[in-house]
């Protein structure tokens, strides 16, 4: 990283947050050198991805198996008409790659399971929830408590949004607010509830933002705090979290050594990302 310089074209790209006293040279080669996947290329992912490729973070890793479908553009900024029906880890990349072709996308169309996903987080070093199903959430959560890696989690409901910062060893995982998922049917879907377009974006900045701050070590993360913003009162409040020492993979005692069956452990079929 001591010899990365910077082209006059980067230095006028990045110009603005390079002038922050946070971030600066040292700070901007450690957003190139960064290497960040997201889980999905909705709701929350598009706003997330376009916020770090604009930023700059070099390697930007991209997993969704779904399509683009016209109801996807109230709110997945990333694709536009014209993606309808190309698949959206591709979309993605060829967005990314027209706003900031000094980055590296990479797409990968494929789901998530158990079997695979320790080998698609493996080479990066943040990963970033933007899915909306509990097998995914639980998936995630699990996998980046054994691999030590930190996730930001978003999550989005009709005029709702929440996220918080999960690093293992040093604050509460995804299982230690929510221990088990909510029974089948209980909590509906974007699909089946609605979702206001903007809060997708609200939150999905603000995953960025967790993350820049997590590639930099500057700020206060979200770890141990749930972030909550309500868009009809226009409001935000914090809800602290603490580590449960019983919690089943964060916990003194862990009890689960390796992944399970997401499905079969929700009782629910696999949804749609974001």
């Amino acid at each position: 990283m001591a010899d990365f310089a910077f082209t006059d074209e980067q230095i006028e790209r990045y110009s603005r947050q390079m002038i922050l006293s946070e971030i600066g040279g040292e700070g901007q080669k450690k957003i190139s050198a960064a290497k960040v996947i997201l889980i999905g290329a909705g709701g929350l992912g598009s706003p997330c991805a376009y916020y770090l490729a604009a930023a700059g973070v070099g390697t930007l890793g991209i997993v969704d198996s779904d399509k683009v479908e016209v109801n996807n553009l109230q709110r997945q900024i990333i694709h536009s008409n014209a993606k309808v029906g190309m698949y959206k880890a591709e979309s993605a990349k060829d967005t990314l790659s027209a706003l900031n072709p000094d980055i590296k996308v990479v797409p990968m169309v494929k789901r998530l399971t158990s079997e695979n996903v320790i080998e698609v987080i493996g080479d990066y070093d943040i990963v970033v929830d933007g899915s909306d199903n509990f097998p995914t959430r639980y998936l995630m959560n699990d996998a980046c408590v054994l691999a030590n890696k930190p996730l930001v989690h978003g999550g989005i409901l009709k005029f709702d949004g929440q996220l918080f910062t999960i690093k293992p060893k040093e604050g509460p995982c995804y299982r230690c607010l929510f221990s088990e998922p909510p029974p089948p049917g209980l909590v509906p879907s974007c699909q089946e509830a609605g979702i206001l377009g903007s809060v997708a974006g609200v939150i999905g900045v603000l995953q960025a933002s967790e993350v820049l701050k997590l590639i930099l070590g500057k700020g206060e993360l979200l770890v141990g705090r749930l972030l909550i913003y309500d868009a009809l009162s226009s409001r935000f409040r914090s809800v602290n979290i603490r580590r449960n020492p019983k919690c089943p993979i964060c916990g003194d005692n862990p009890t689960i050594k390796k992944l399970i069956d997401y499905e079969i452990f929700c009782s629910a079929k696999k949804g749609k990302e974001g």
